[in-house]
């Protein structure tokens, strides 16, 4: 992993927080990684001799490597964490609602009432 997978989740992250309130958390990300998807496949296409001169496919299945690859699945993962972590998503709601009981579970405990 080099600098370029962090620098693409950072400003990942950043856009999808700037969509998030137009268009919700889970779309923005989805734009985002849909952008740098694109960037790859162009990089791609003129890798391999430019977009006129290459098939409609060419820039989907050659030329990848570890480090393109990483390059789009860096973001990804980065915006699908923030995505169910944030407050209001289901994941979220669920801890909340399991630390609150366990916090009423102590509060109602038998040694409190007797003291």
């Amino acid at each position: 992993m080099n600098v370029t997978h962090l620098e693409h989740a950072i400003i990942a992250l950043s856009f999808q927080c700037l969509l998030w309130p137009l268009v919700g958390r889970w779309v923005g990300g989805s734009l985002i990684v849909a952008v740098f998807l694109g960037r790859e496949i162009a990089q791609h296409e003129y890798a391999g001799g430019g977009p006129n001169a290459v098939s409609y496919f060419y820039g989907l299945f050659h030329h990848w490597s570890l480090d393109s690859s990483l390059d789009v699945l860096s973001p990804a993962a980065v915006c699908a964490v923030f995505a169910m972590l944030v407050p209001g998503s289901p994941l979220w709601r669920k801890l909340r609602s399991v630390r609150g009981a366990s916090i009423s579970r102590r509060t109602n405990s038998p040694t409190d009432s007797q003291s």
